[in-house]
């Protein structure tokens, strides 16, 4: 079985037509030309190459090493400027605590497991620190009061948003959901606006 692919450059040629609003073209073109230098806003500078690393895990992106689809400065920004959903559940602190905590939380449970910093471990014993995470009582005394499932779930989400909200992502999987100005009217069955990209095997 053939592994669907896309043309490149779906989205980037769509930026330049008629289909996307001005306010979505401003915002796609912003996440395209974002500087590789990020120097963190909120976050200590070890603690964000924390997050860069744990990002690194959860979203590897093994053909994209010059180019990566960069997670850790949105999440930064984002604590930096207080932004939130407008609603968090009860079992975890404010976004800003429950990153100090939780991050904090994943370098105990490094050394725990392999008496070492997350940043230093090999690939296989970082996932073994989220995998122990993820199941959602690891050890380190931050997750006696922080909720370790509510936690990684979290931080899954705001990553998995990142990501697919990356223009480059969106080629990945051929979305092209942001080029609605024409509306969309091919809705039946295998049916395609022109606009919408052909597989290629």
């Amino acid at each position: 079985m053939s592994i669907p692919s896309y043309p490149s450059g779906t989205v980037r040629a769509l930026l330049d037509t008629s289909h996307v609003s001005e306010a979505t073209r401003a915002a796609v073109q912003a996440r395209l030309g974002a500087p590789t230098a990020y120097t963190p806003q909120f976050l200590a500078p070890e603690s964000y190459a924390l997050l860069e690393a744990v990002a690194a895990r959860i979203f590897p992106q093994p053909d994209r090493p010059e180019q990566p689809v960069p997670l850790a400065p949105a999440v930064d920004q984002r604590l930096a400027e207080g932004r939130a959903d407008g609603w968090r559940y009860d079992a975890l602190p404010p976004d800003r605590e429950a990153y100090r905590l939780g991050l904090g939380g994943i370098q105990e449970i490094a050394q725990a497991l392999f008496q070492a910093d997350f940043t230093v471990l090999t690939t296989d014993q970082q996932d073994a620190v989220i995998q122990a995470l993820a199941a959602g009582n690891p050890p380190g005394a931050t997750w006696q009061t922080l909720d370790a499932d509510r936690f990684f779930e979290e931080l899954l989400a705001e990553l998995t948003e990142t990501y697919y909200a990356h223009p480059l992502a969106q080629e990945e999987i051929g979305y092209v959901g942001m080029a609605d100005l024409p509306a969309w009217t091919k809705i039946g069955l295998n049916e395609k606006e022109d606009r919408e990209p052909n597989l290629s095997s």
